[in-house]
């Protein structure tokens, strides 16, 4: 089995990334990767010309991007009490067409619907547009490592439950 990158950010990730798209597809072919996946922070802005640039060069392109999961509702500012921080982290891969379209539809609703800083979404319409998407702890800013990195073991575990219900098998 070979080794893909799910988590790769590209020019399109604002303040974040610095890589160009052909740049990162020289280097999966230099070292003779078959497959990329880009997850930018809250956008498929890169997604066209990464599907186009990738299938050229017979890499095969998972597209996705990194999620700003608010802890609480989209639309409100607050945060709950107990929420370890103001949103988290989590990296969404389109599985199919149809998960796909409810990526762009996620990414959607985060910048009309849940924008304050960054395009958030909440798990109500994580749940909604679930079908078609694999979901990926993401990083250190994920919602079971920042959970972990306080110590909240029980959060973290009902968290991993709660993804793992959402994206099931």
């Amino acid at each position: 089995m070979a080794f893909v990158h799910l988590h790769t950010h590209s020019e399109y990730s604002l303040l974040d990334g610095a890589n160009r798209i052909p740049d990162l597809l020289d280097r999966v072919q230099a070292l003779g990767m078959d497959s990329l996946a880009i997850t930018d922070h809250g956008n498929l802005h890169g997604a066209w010309q990464f599907y186009a640039e990738a299938r050229a060069r017979k890499v095969r392109p998972i597209l996705g991007f990194e999620a700003y999961l608010a802890f609480g509702d989209r639309r409100k500012r607050e945060r709950p009490a107990d929420a370890p921080g103001p949103y988290s982290h989590l990296v969404l891969l389109a599985k199919n067409r149809t998960g796909y379209h409810h990526l762009i539809k996620l990414s959607s609703i985060g910048f009309l619907e849940g924008f304050y800083r960054r395009p958030r979404i909440d798990r109500e319409v994580l749940e909604q547009f679930a079908e078609g998407v694999i979901g990926l702890a993401a990083c250190l800013s994920g919602e079971i490592a920042l959970y972990l990195r306080q110590g909240n073991y029980e959060a973290a575990k009902a968290s991993a439950q709660y993804f793992g219900r959402v994206f099931g098998p």
